[in-house]
């Protein structure tokens, strides 16, 4: 459990540069190409806040609580709810208006695991070889007793077309997309990711429109260890919902060796339950703006997580970043200008009902929202951060991203 102390002060810094920025730069809507300086008061308040980042542990706290003794907190879980009212109660020993925002999520309850070959070429007799696989979050379930089919396997979406509805229908896919992991290595991990989890998120029903009765993805991402990586799937609308799970990637490859030389059936048991939908919260905690309370910068992380792990990097990290904003602010004595909205959101993992609450809640108030910044790429060492908006306005953050690479970003 690691959150890097450069990677705390990136994203606050950010923050603090929509805080306290002078709202007549803004105003003045600077050309893309002209060169911004931030005044010599922000400039010291955005290095005196960096140094005491740098130096605090009140993150670390934070997350180790959140992790350790709370644990996995998947949306609709017990676990979900202590995380809530821990977080709000942090917050409110720290001065700032605490609100808890309703939203109904999904609550989807991991249930039994197990997959098996049971016939695969020169096997021996009267035996079978267990697959590390673990069902996919909103997956529905095998019969009670499992099912048995033969196992197809492709390494991508044209691949399953081209067999077509009678080699299909009846069997088991497994989608083998293999990590890129030299891309991942050169800088680009979020597109390496996206290549690889696009089949989770949308491969079963792709499987399921030709017949298939399970659909198994190679886990996605550059882990090995024979441990399978869960996540979200997304069924559409106009295909059968079918049993869906991730296989690790040692187990995909000896699936994909044994099919290459014959054929190979498994055995598959998943039994989880789609329960109704249940009651959770967003935190939502303000620290008022000295000169435009109205005005609304949100720095946030989400608090559920998935089942499997304790929820550290993905987004316990995140959340303590953003309560660690508002924290240092209290430390330091410094008013922002707008108003700091720390939120912790519900249900990133498996259905977003937290962010779509917020914005159908606050429908009305958007135009005064200012900027909106979220933790949600890992924890390690900064490379940098991603933003979006018009040119004039990311000029802005331009001298920003020289303060950053003085203590690493980028490197």
């Amino acid at each position: 459990m690691i959150i890097h102390r450069q990677n705390r002060a990136m994203i606050i810094l950010l923050a603090v540069t929509f805080f306290i920025y002078p709202l007549l730069a803004f105003a003045q809507r600077p050309a893309a190409s002209q060169e911004v300086k931030y005044s010599p008061q922000l400039a010291s308040e955005i290095k005196k806040v960096q140094q005491a980042a740098l130096e605090s542990d009140y993150a670390y706290r934070q997350l180790a609580h959140l992790s350790n003794n709370i644990g996995p907190r998947l949306s609709g879980s017990p676990q979900a709810q202590a995380a809530v009212e821990y977080v709000a109660a942090e917050l409110r020993k720290l001065g700032l208006e605490v609100q808890l925002e309703k939203c109904m999520v999904p609550h989807w309850v991991r249930g039994e695991e197990a997959g098996a070959l049971t016939e695969y070429p020169s096997m021996a007799p009267n035996t079978t070889q267990k697959i590390a696989l673990t069902a996919l979050g909103g997956s529905v379930a095998t019969p009670a007793d499992g099912l048995t089919a033969e196992v197809v396997v492709v390494n991508n979406f044209d691949e399953l077309e081209a067999l077509g509805r009678n080699r299909v229908a009846g069997k088991i896919v497994l989608f083998n997309a293999k990590f890129d992991q030299r891309l991942a290595d050169n800088g680009f991990e979020g597109q390496a990711y996206g290549q690889a989890v696009i089949y989770r998120g949308i491969g079963a029903s792709a499987a399921a429109r030709l017949g298939a009765v399970a659909a198994l993805n190679r886990s996605a991402g550059g882990a090995d260890y024979r441990l399978p990586h869960t996540g979200a799937l997304r069924y559409a609308d106009d295909a059968p919902k079918i049993p869906a799970a991730a296989v690790a990637s040692e187990d995909a490859d000896l699936i994909a060796h044994l099919a290459s030389e014959g054929k190979v059936r498994m055995r598959l048991v998943l039994t989880p339950q789609n329960l109704p939908d249940a009651v959770s919260y967003n935190v939502i905690a303000d620290l008022k703006g000295s000169e435009h309370p109205e005005q609304v910068v949100i720095v946030s992380g989400h608090l559920d997580s998935w089942d499997l792990g304790r929820g550290a990097i993905d987004d316990g990290a995140g959340v303590a970043i953003a309560m660690q904003t508002a924290q240092l602010f209290k430390q330091l004595r410094l008013r922002p200008k707008r108003t700091i909205r720390v939120i912790a959101w519900m249900n990133e993992e498996n259905g977003l009902a937290g962010g779509r609450a917020y914005a159908n809640d606050h429908k009305d108030e958007m135009a005064n929202h200012f900027a909106a910044i979220e933790s949600d790429l890992g924890a390690g060492h900064p490379l940098g951060f991603y933003a979006q908006g018009k040119p004039e306005i990311l000029t802005l953050l331009q001298p920003l991203t020289v303060i950053l690479q003085t203590q690493g970003a980028g490197v």
